[in-house]
């Protein structure tokens, strides 16, 4: 099965679950990736990012379920915390290429493998997309469908 992420970057939460049953594609400026479950990569980018644990974010609800029409069963859309927007909109390429070797480590040893370079581009497009907000007044989100 093929999984399909978009994150993208929206004013509100009103605006990113107007997107939730299409997709962000022709409303939002969006970087489409796949075949990762975007609401884990959200939670141990910010764990990696942060230094805050895995289980703590958890039970802090992070990321933010913004839409979930199916309960699961189809497209939704998470809102990235405002501690991950903040490091990616602050992240140098020194750190940025440590993270993305973390990242793909702690995949690696259960047992998926990604492309160190894919994952440094994945990174590298959210934290332009993190930027891209300007401020606080935007929000980075992610669509899976």
């Amino acid at each position: 099965m093929s999984i399909i992420i978009k994150f993208f970057v929206a004013s509100d939460h009103d605006a990113a679950t107007a997107v939730v049953e299409g997709g962000p594609d022709g409303v939002f400026e969006s970087l489409t990736c796949g075949n990762f479950d975007g609401e884990e990569a959200l939670i141990e980018w910010e764990s990696i990012f942060t230094g805050r644990s895995f289980e703590e974010l958890v039970a802090a609800d992070e990321p933010e379920v913004v839409a979930d029409p199916g309960d699961g069963e189809g497209p939704l859309v998470l809102a990235a915390s405002r501690d991950l927007q903040d490091a990616l909109t602050g992240v140098d390429e020194h750190r940025l290429v440590e993270v993305s070797r973390l990242w793909a480590q702690e995949r690696a040893a259960d047992g998926e493998v990604f492309d160190q370079e894919t994952v440094t581009g994945i990174l590298r497009g959210l934290a332009a997309l993190a930027r891209a907000v300007g401020g606080r007044e935007g929000r980075l989100y992610c669509w899976v469908g």
